[in-house]
Protein backbone atom coordinates (compact mmCIF):
# COMPACT_ATOMS: atom_id res chain seq x y z
CA UNK A 1 0.00 0.00 0.00
CA UNK A 2 1.24 3.29 -1.59
CA UNK A 3 0.45 6.62 0.69
CA UNK A 4 1.14 10.19 -0.75
CA UNK A 5 0.91 13.35 1.08
CA UNK A 6 0.11 16.49 -1.12
CA UNK A 7 -0.58 19.82 -0.09
CA UNK A 8 -1.97 22.72 -2.42
CA UNK A 9 -0.74 25.74 -2.89
CA UNK A 10 -3.50 27.69 -0.98
CA UNK A 11 -2.17 25.50 2.01
CA UNK A 12 0.97 27.34 3.46
CA UNK A 13 3.69 25.31 5.10
CA UNK A 14 3.72 27.11 8.01
CA UNK A 15 0.60 27.39 8.86
CA UNK A 16 0.74 23.85 9.14
CA UNK A 17 1.37 21.57 11.82
CA UNK A 18 1.27 18.85 9.64
CA UNK A 19 4.55 18.33 8.45
CA UNK A 20 4.40 14.85 6.41
CA UNK A 21 2.45 11.67 7.34
CA UNK A 22 4.19 8.97 8.75
CA UNK A 23 2.65 5.54 8.56
CA UNK A 24 2.98 1.68 9.21
CA UNK A 25 1.25 -1.11 7.94
CA UNK A 26 -0.31 -3.33 10.76
CA UNK A 27 -1.90 -6.08 8.55
CA UNK A 28 -3.16 -6.29 5.15
CA UNK A 29 -6.49 -7.98 4.73
CA UNK A 30 -7.23 -10.15 1.63
CA UNK A 31 -10.76 -9.39 0.04
CA UNK A 32 -10.61 -11.40 -3.26
CA UNK A 33 -13.66 -8.96 -4.48
CA UNK A 34 -13.18 -5.27 -5.53
CA UNK A 35 -14.17 -2.98 -2.02
CA UNK A 36 -17.36 -0.56 -3.08
CA UNK A 37 -17.31 0.91 0.72
CA UNK A 38 -15.84 0.77 4.33
CA UNK A 39 -16.99 1.70 7.92
CA UNK A 40 -15.08 1.29 11.31
CA UNK A 41 -16.80 0.01 14.06
CA UNK A 42 -16.24 1.98 17.52
CA UNK A 43 -14.74 -1.15 18.79
CA UNK A 44 -11.50 -0.93 16.95
CA UNK A 45 -8.62 0.23 19.37
CA UNK A 46 -4.89 0.18 18.67
CA UNK A 47 -4.03 1.26 22.51
CA UNK A 48 -6.17 -1.74 24.25
CA UNK A 49 -4.05 -4.95 24.75
CA UNK A 50 -4.78 -6.86 22.85
CA UNK A 51 -5.64 -4.49 19.93
CA UNK A 52 -8.76 -4.40 18.32
CA UNK A 53 -9.34 -3.80 14.70
CA UNK A 54 -13.41 -4.31 13.12
CA UNK A 55 -14.44 -2.75 9.95
CA UNK A 56 -17.11 -3.73 7.53
CA UNK A 57 -17.03 -3.70 3.64
CA UNK A 58 -19.53 -3.33 0.86
CA UNK A 59 -18.05 -5.80 -2.07
CA UNK A 60 -18.99 -5.80 -6.18
CA UNK A 61 -20.59 -8.92 -5.10
CA UNK A 62 -23.30 -7.16 -3.02
CA UNK A 63 -22.34 -8.65 0.03
CA UNK A 64 -20.86 -7.10 3.45
CA UNK A 65 -17.92 -8.20 5.04
CA UNK A 66 -17.26 -8.01 8.97
CA UNK A 67 -13.93 -8.29 9.33
CA UNK A 68 -12.70 -8.73 13.58
CA UNK A 69 -8.27 -9.01 14.13
CA UNK A 70 -6.22 -8.71 17.48
CA UNK A 71 -3.24 -8.11 14.88
CA UNK A 72 -1.94 -11.49 16.31
CA UNK A 73 -3.91 -15.18 15.91
CA UNK A 74 -7.32 -13.48 15.78
CA UNK A 75 -8.10 -13.00 12.19
CA UNK A 76 -11.70 -13.59 11.29
CA UNK A 77 -14.85 -11.97 8.62
CA UNK A 78 -18.12 -13.05 8.69
CA UNK A 79 -20.40 -12.58 5.24
CA UNK A 80 -23.45 -10.71 5.21
CA UNK A 81 -25.98 -11.67 3.00
CA UNK A 82 -29.26 -10.16 1.57
CA UNK A 83 -28.96 -7.27 -0.57
CA UNK A 84 -30.06 -7.80 -4.33
CA UNK A 85 -28.40 -4.77 -5.70
CA UNK A 86 -25.13 -2.94 -5.13
CA UNK A 87 -24.49 -1.43 -2.06
CA UNK A 88 -23.99 2.37 -1.39
CA UNK A 89 -23.65 2.97 2.31
CA UNK A 90 -22.97 0.93 5.46
CA UNK A 91 -22.16 2.77 8.58
CA UNK A 92 -21.67 0.75 12.50
CA UNK A 93 -24.18 1.78 15.44
CA UNK A 94 -21.91 4.45 16.68
CA UNK A 95 -22.06 3.88 20.34
CA UNK A 96 -21.62 0.18 21.22
CA UNK A 97 -20.67 -1.03 17.43
CA UNK A 98 -23.37 -3.85 18.16
CA UNK A 99 -25.53 -3.30 14.61
CA UNK A 100 -25.05 -2.29 10.78
CA UNK A 101 -26.80 -0.37 8.63
CA UNK A 102 -26.86 -0.51 5.17
CA UNK A 103 -28.66 0.93 2.00
CA UNK A 104 -28.61 -0.28 -1.65
CA UNK A 105 -29.84 0.32 -5.35
CA UNK A 106 -32.52 -2.83 -4.50
CA UNK A 107 -34.76 0.53 -2.82
CA UNK A 108 -34.08 -0.79 0.80
CA UNK A 109 -32.09 -0.06 4.33
CA UNK A 110 -30.67 -3.10 6.11
CA UNK A 111 -29.79 -3.30 9.82
CA UNK A 112 -27.76 -6.26 10.56
CA UNK A 113 -26.41 -7.72 14.38
CA UNK A 114 -22.72 -8.87 14.26
CA UNK A 115 -24.13 -12.44 13.17
CA UNK A 116 -25.48 -11.72 10.20
CA UNK A 117 -28.91 -11.78 11.37
CA UNK A 118 -31.05 -8.91 9.67
CA UNK A 119 -32.89 -6.93 12.64
CA UNK A 120 -34.84 -4.16 10.70
CA UNK A 121 -36.15 -3.75 6.98
CA UNK A 122 -37.02 -0.50 5.51
CA UNK A 123 -38.04 -0.30 2.11
CA UNK A 124 -37.24 2.58 -0.03
CA UNK A 125 -38.82 4.42 -2.68
CA UNK A 126 -35.90 4.86 -5.14
CA UNK A 127 -32.11 3.47 -4.58
CA UNK A 128 -30.30 4.04 -1.17
CA UNK A 129 -27.24 6.11 -1.26
CA UNK A 130 -26.20 7.06 2.16
CA UNK A 131 -27.18 5.84 5.51
CA UNK A 132 -25.83 8.10 8.55
CA UNK A 133 -26.15 7.01 12.16
CA UNK A 134 -25.43 9.78 14.99
CA UNK A 135 -23.56 9.32 18.32
CA UNK A 136 -25.93 11.51 19.89
CA UNK A 137 -28.76 10.27 18.41
CA UNK A 138 -28.43 6.37 18.29
CA UNK A 139 -32.36 5.57 18.14
CA UNK A 140 -32.38 7.84 14.88
CA UNK A 141 -31.15 6.64 11.60
CA UNK A 142 -30.62 8.98 8.34
CA UNK A 143 -31.49 7.73 5.03
CA UNK A 144 -31.04 9.40 1.63
CA UNK A 145 -32.17 7.77 -1.41
CA UNK A 146 -31.17 9.17 -5.02
CA UNK A 147 -34.94 10.46 -5.70
CA UNK A 148 -33.96 13.55 -3.20
CA UNK A 149 -35.55 12.67 -0.29
CA UNK A 150 -33.75 11.96 2.72
CA UNK A 151 -35.62 10.36 5.80
CA UNK A 152 -34.97 9.88 9.35
CA UNK A 153 -36.28 6.59 11.39
CA UNK A 154 -37.05 5.99 14.42
CA UNK A 155 -35.45 2.56 14.97
CA UNK A 156 -37.67 1.60 18.72
CA UNK A 157 -41.21 2.46 16.30
CA UNK A 158 -39.15 1.72 13.02
CA UNK A 159 -41.47 4.81 11.27
CA UNK A 160 -40.16 7.43 9.19
CA UNK A 161 -40.22 10.66 11.78
CA UNK A 162 -38.68 13.28 9.36
CA UNK A 163 -37.92 13.95 5.39
CA UNK A 164 -36.01 16.60 3.83
CA UNK A 165 -36.30 17.39 0.25
CA UNK A 166 -33.40 18.52 -2.18
CA UNK A 167 -36.18 19.18 -5.30
CA UNK A 168 -33.69 17.79 -7.61
CA UNK A 169 -32.07 14.63 -8.92
CA UNK A 170 -29.67 12.96 -8.85
CA UNK A 171 -29.02 13.26 -4.79
CA UNK A 172 -25.86 11.23 -4.80
CA UNK A 173 -24.18 11.65 -1.09
CA UNK A 174 -25.81 12.77 1.81
CA UNK A 175 -24.36 12.99 5.28
CA UNK A 176 -25.55 14.17 9.57
CA UNK A 177 -23.03 16.60 10.75
CA UNK A 178 -20.92 15.52 13.53
CA UNK A 179 -20.82 18.25 15.91
CA UNK A 180 -24.44 20.17 15.19
CA UNK A 181 -26.90 17.03 14.92
CA UNK A 182 -29.47 19.93 13.37
CA UNK A 183 -27.45 20.15 10.03
CA UNK A 184 -27.59 17.94 7.16
CA UNK A 185 -25.54 18.41 3.54
CA UNK A 186 -25.98 16.37 0.68
CA UNK A 187 -25.05 17.00 -2.82
CA UNK A 188 -27.65 16.35 -5.78
CA UNK A 189 -27.05 17.46 -9.44
CA UNK A 190 -23.88 19.54 -9.43
CA UNK A 191 -24.81 21.34 -6.38
CA UNK A 192 -23.69 20.94 -2.59
CA UNK A 193 -27.28 21.78 -0.16
CA UNK A 194 -27.19 22.47 3.42
CA UNK A 195 -30.25 22.27 5.53
CA UNK A 196 -31.08 23.24 9.59
CA UNK A 197 -33.83 20.71 10.21
CA UNK A 198 -35.31 22.81 12.95
CA UNK A 199 -36.49 25.38 10.12
CA UNK A 200 -37.78 23.58 7.48
CA UNK A 201 -37.72 20.54 5.24
CA UNK A 202 -36.14 22.54 2.20
CA UNK A 203 -32.85 23.33 2.12
CA UNK A 204 -31.26 26.59 3.43
CA UNK A 205 -28.49 27.07 1.51
CA UNK A 206 -26.94 25.68 -1.78
CA UNK A 207 -24.70 26.35 -4.52
CA UNK A 208 -23.26 25.25 -7.85
CA UNK A 209 -19.96 23.00 -7.37
CA UNK A 210 -18.94 20.77 -9.72
CA UNK A 211 -19.84 21.19 -13.06
CA UNK A 212 -20.49 17.59 -14.41
CA UNK A 213 -22.19 16.29 -11.17
CA UNK A 214 -21.58 16.02 -7.92
CA UNK A 215 -20.79 12.47 -6.19
CA UNK A 216 -19.97 12.87 -2.38
CA UNK A 217 -20.35 15.26 0.60
CA UNK A 218 -18.77 14.75 3.82
CA UNK A 219 -19.08 16.91 7.20
CA UNK A 220 -15.63 17.77 8.77
CA UNK A 221 -15.55 16.41 12.27
CA UNK A 222 -14.24 18.96 14.08
CA UNK A 223 -15.88 22.09 12.46
CA UNK A 224 -19.80 22.41 11.81
CA UNK A 225 -19.06 24.52 8.98
CA UNK A 226 -16.32 22.90 6.87
CA UNK A 227 -17.28 19.89 4.32
CA UNK A 228 -15.50 18.41 1.66
CA UNK A 229 -17.22 17.73 -2.20
CA UNK A 230 -16.36 15.36 -4.81
CA UNK A 231 -17.10 15.61 -8.51
CA UNK A 232 -18.21 12.56 -10.17
CA UNK A 233 -15.01 10.34 -11.74
CA UNK A 234 -13.85 11.66 -15.12
CA UNK A 235 -11.90 10.23 -17.54
CA UNK A 236 -8.75 11.81 -16.47
CA UNK A 237 -9.25 13.33 -12.90
CA UNK A 238 -11.88 14.00 -10.20
CA UNK A 239 -12.38 17.68 -9.24
CA UNK A 240 -12.12 17.78 -4.74
CA UNK A 241 -13.12 20.95 -2.99
CA UNK A 242 -13.30 21.91 0.45
CA UNK A 243 -15.94 24.43 1.71
CA UNK A 244 -16.32 26.74 4.53
CA UNK A 245 -20.03 28.36 5.19
CA UNK A 246 -18.72 31.59 5.81
CA UNK A 247 -16.97 31.77 2.34
CA UNK A 248 -18.68 32.22 -0.73
CA UNK A 249 -15.64 30.43 -2.65
CA UNK A 250 -13.91 26.98 -1.62
CA UNK A 251 -11.07 27.11 0.55
CA UNK A 252 -9.37 24.43 -1.36
CA UNK A 253 -9.43 22.84 -4.67
CA UNK A 254 -7.32 19.66 -5.77
CA UNK A 255 -7.78 16.91 -8.15
CA UNK A 256 -7.62 12.95 -8.11
CA UNK A 257 -6.48 10.72 -10.75
CA UNK A 258 -9.46 7.91 -10.62
CA UNK A 259 -10.44 9.56 -7.09
CA UNK A 260 -12.97 7.43 -4.73
CA UNK A 261 -14.03 7.44 -1.23
CA UNK A 262 -13.62 10.70 1.13
CA UNK A 263 -12.94 10.83 4.26
CA UNK A 264 -11.95 13.21 7.62
CA UNK A 265 -9.58 12.57 10.13
CA UNK A 266 -11.28 12.83 13.40
CA UNK A 267 -9.54 15.23 15.26
CA UNK A 268 -7.54 17.13 12.54
CA UNK A 269 -8.77 19.13 9.52
CA UNK A 270 -7.35 16.74 7.65
CA UNK A 271 -8.84 14.98 4.63
CA UNK A 272 -8.24 12.03 2.59
CA UNK A 273 -9.52 10.66 -1.20
CA UNK A 274 -8.34 7.04 -2.71
CA UNK A 275 -6.75 7.65 -5.79
CA UNK A 276 -4.53 5.59 -7.81
CA UNK A 277 -2.96 3.14 -5.75
CA UNK A 278 -2.65 5.72 -3.56
CA UNK A 279 -4.25 7.72 -0.64
CA UNK A 280 -3.95 11.44 -1.18
CA UNK A 281 -4.40 13.94 1.82
CA UNK A 282 -5.48 17.86 2.03
CA UNK A 283 -4.93 19.38 5.20
CA UNK A 284 -6.42 23.06 5.23
CA UNK A 285 -7.14 25.86 8.11
CA UNK A 286 -9.84 25.68 10.43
Amino acid sequence: MLLSCLRENKVKEEEADIEGIQYKTLRTFQHGVRVDGIAWSPETRLDSLPPVIKFCTSAADMKIRLFTSDLQDKNEYKVLEGHSDFINGLVFDPKEGQEIASVSDDHTCRIWNLEGIQTAHFVLHSPGMSVCWHPEETFKLMVAEKNGTIRFYDLLTQQAILSLESEQMPLMSAHWCLKNTFKVGAVAGSDWLIWDITRSSYPQDKRPVHMDQACLFRWSTINENLFATTGYPGKIASQFQIHHLGHPQPVLIGSVAVGSGLSWHRTLPLCAIGGDHKLLFWVTEM
